[in-house]
């Protein structure tokens, strides 16, 4: 399944970009790339829930076949 691939990449993408934020932001203070990584980091989140939260059917879209 491909699809779960590609939400494991986004998701440990997500995570990197804290980490990242993290580290950028004891070394050099809060900047703006700190608060661009954490918001992008916040859309990969999102993005991934809306592919795997189920909806009022108890289907989640991930889990759907294309068509």
């Amino acid at each position: 399944m491909a699809s779960g691939t590609v939400l494991s990449i986004l998701m440990l993408a997500a995570i990197a970009m804290v980490a990242g934020a993290v580290i950028l932001w004891r070394r050099r203070g809060a900047s703006k790339q700190v608060w661009l990584m954490l918001v992008l980091a916040v859309v990969l989140a999102a993005n991934v829930a809306i592919w795997v939260v189920p909806s009022g059917d108890g289907t989640a879209p991930v889990q759907q076949e294309l068509k």
